[in-house]
C-alpha cells in the first residue's frame, strides 16, 4: 500500500500558501486596509451614420436628452430647449450664439450620463449649426458631452458592444476653454504671439463657406433661423459682396467688416443670388 505522506505534505503547503496570501505573513486579513472603490458606470451609446456617439443624459434631473459624446470637445454644449427646461438661463432670452465666457456660459448642478454623475459642470448654451443639422436628419440631438464631464473618469470605449465604461477618478478637469481664451487673447485684445485678434462688434447669424474670387463674394453655407441675416433676407447659397460698404470676399474680410458694426444699427449688405446682385439692410445683434 502506498504512503499518503507526499499528498498530505502538498495539502499542508497549499493551505499554508493560501493563508499567507489571505492574511499576509504577520497579520490577519482584517488588519489590512480594504479598498472600496465606487462602481464603474456602464453607459450604452449609439453610433450614428456620421460616426458620432450619442448617449442619454439628464441635466439637473430633467430629461433624458440625447447628446453627442465627443472626446474631442473642450466644452459641454446644450441647446436652448434643454437650457430652458433645466432652468439654466434664469429668465434670459434664448441665445442663438454666445461666445464662451459671455451670457451663454452656464453651470450644470448635476449632469448624469447613465450612472456617471458629475456636479457643478461648466457648459455653453447655443443652438450649434452642426448639431442642429445632425439633429434634423438623425435626431433629436440636444447638445454635446465633452471634456468637463468625461475627464473626471478613466474611460474605456467598447465599439463592439457599444458601451462606455466610466471608472471614477480623482482628476478635476480645469476650465479648458478659459485657458484657450487666455492663450488667444493677451492684454488689450492681442495674442501673446503678437497677432491681432479682431473681436466681433456685432453678429449676423450666418455661417460663411468658401471664399470668393475677384469680387464674387463669400459663400453663405448656413443662416440661423430668426437671426439678423435671416430677417434681412439672406439665404443659403447667397454670396456676400459687401457689408457696410466693405468688401467681403473672404472670412477674414467678413470678420473685419463685422468688427466695425454696432448692435441695433442697420447697415447695407450687398449679396449676389443666382448671378444677380441685390442690396439688403441688416440690423446686427450684440457680439462680445
Amino acid at each position: 500500500m502506498k504512503s499518503r505522506a507526499p499528498q498530505i505534505r502538498l495539502l499542508i503547503l497549499f493551505v499554508l500558501s493560501a493563508c499567507l496570501i489571505a492574511f499576509g505573513p504577520f497579520g490577519k486579513a482584517e488588519d489590512q486596509p480594504l479598498k472600496d472603490p465606487l462602481k464603474a458606470a456602464i453607459v450604452p451609446f449609439k453610433l450614428l451614420k456620421t460616426g458620432h456617439m450619442t448617449v442619454e443624459a439628464k441635466i439637473n434631473d430633467k430629461g433624458p436628452y440625447t447628446l453627442i459624446f465627443d472626446t474631442g470637445a473642450p466644452i459641454n454644449l446644450l441647446n436652448n430647449k434643454v437650457a430652458k427646461e433645466a432652468e439654466l438661463l434664469k429668465g434670459k432670452a434664448p441665445i442663438f450664439f454666445a461666445p464662451y465666457g459671455s451670457k451663454g456660459d452656464v453651470k450644470i448642478k448635476k449632469l448624469e450620463v447613465g450612472q456617471g454623475i458629475a456636479a457643478d459642470v461648466q457648459a455653453a448654451v447655443m443652438d450649434h449649426p452642426t448639431v442642429s443639422l445632425i439633429s434634423k436628419h438623425l435626431g433629436p440631438i440636444e447638445g454635446i458631452v465633452g471634456f468637463p464631464f468625461f475627464a473626471r473618469y478613466k474611460m474605456t470605449v467598447d465599439y463592439r458592444d457599444q458601451t462606455l465604461t466610466l471608472e471614477p477618478g480623482t482628476f478635476q478637469p480645469p476650465d479648458v476653454m478659459k485657458e484657450m481664451v487666455k492663450g488667444l487673447f493677451g492684454a488689450e485684445g492681442n495674442s501673446k504671439d503678437g497677432f491681432k485678434v479682431v473681436p466681433s462688434g456685432a453678429l449676423l447669424g450666418l455661417v460663411p463657406g468658401e471664399n470668393g474670387n475677384d469680387g464674387s463674394g463669400l459663400l453663405v453655407d448656413a443662416v440661423k433661423e430668426g437671426s439678423p441675416a435671416a430677417k434681412a433676407g439672406v439665404v443659403v447659397g447667397d454670396r456676400l459682396i459687401s457689408l457696410n460698404d466693405r468688401w467681403t470676399d473672404s472670412t477674414t474680410d467678413l470678420i473685419l467688416a463685422s468688427s466695425y458694426l454696432k448692435p441695433g444699427i442697420p447697415v447695407p449688405l450687398e449679396i449676389s443670388r443666382a448671378g444677380k446682385k441685390m442690396k439688403l439692410r441688416v440690423t446686427p445683434a450684440g457680439g462680445f
